[in-house]
């Protein structure tokens, strides 16, 4: 079975022609963080069936939006990136992420919380006028998954794993949510012990002035009327 096509002469249809289909926005998501394997792709999204992560690939290359490139010796292995074309989808999929944790609820029981998705929540709610001047690195643990944030001048740096030297380490779990929409204060989040700290306890509140969702209270209560 071809691949569906709307039909329709317009850039957004065109857009979801080229994006549009299943699980294609999760390995753009990732491909953000990194050039990756397809063991890579397959481990950050384990649910993803090998065949269709194939497909998908195989559709984004196609479509000019990845691109394969092979590692210099001696690794030689594979890898998948985004193109150029493929990279002006960044300002669009931070968008997304952020539009969607506007009603998003609490997580299920077999919701899961990967390291590159870690890597663009901070990345989207980044704020750069909170960090003007700033120099300070943040090591946050959800659970298992690690993500270090390197605060400098404005200016972001995300990885997935430790961020040594941090100035304060948060290990946190659903609670998360709670603090980068803000529902959540900083003095709330310790005191219920929701998180807990390694550093300067006082580097909890500037962290959520910086990593925060800008949430619309209306479009909530309207999802819960």
């Amino acid at each position: 079975m071809g691949k569906r096509h709307y039909g329709q002469f317009c850039g957004l249809a065109h857009a979801a022609d080229l994006i549009g289909e299943r699980w294609a926005l999760l390995i753009i998501r990732d491909l953000f963080v990194s050039p990756k394997r397809f063991t890579d792709l397959r481990r950050g999204l384990p649910r993803i069936p090998t065949n269709v992560l194939s497909a998908r690939l195989k559709e984004l290359e196609t479509e000019g939006v990845v691109e394969r490139r092979v590692l210099p010796r001696p690794d030689g292995s594979v890898v998948y990136q985004l193109t150029e074309y493929g990279r002006d989808l960044e300002d669009i999929v931070l968008a997304l992420g952020r539009w969607g944790a506007r009603t998003m609820g609490e997580p299920g029981p077999d919701d899961i919380v990967t390291p590159d998705a870690l890597v663009m929540a901070l990345r989207s709610t980044f704020h750069a006028g909170a960090a003007d001047g700033a120099e300070l690195r943040y090591e946050l643990r959800v659970g298992d998954v690690v993500a270090g944030a390197h605060v400098h001048d404005g200016k972001l740096d995300a990885t997935t794993g430790e961020l040594p030297e941090a100035d304060l380490v948060i290990e946190t779990g659903p609670a998360i949510k709670g603090l980068l929409t803000r529902e959540l204060t900083a003095a709330e989040a310790v005191t219920s012990g929701a998180v807990r700290l390694t550093g300067d306890p006082a580097l909890l509140d500037t962290f959520v002035q910086t990593f925060h969702l800008d949430r619309d209270l209306s479009v909530t209560e309207q999802s819960r009327s």
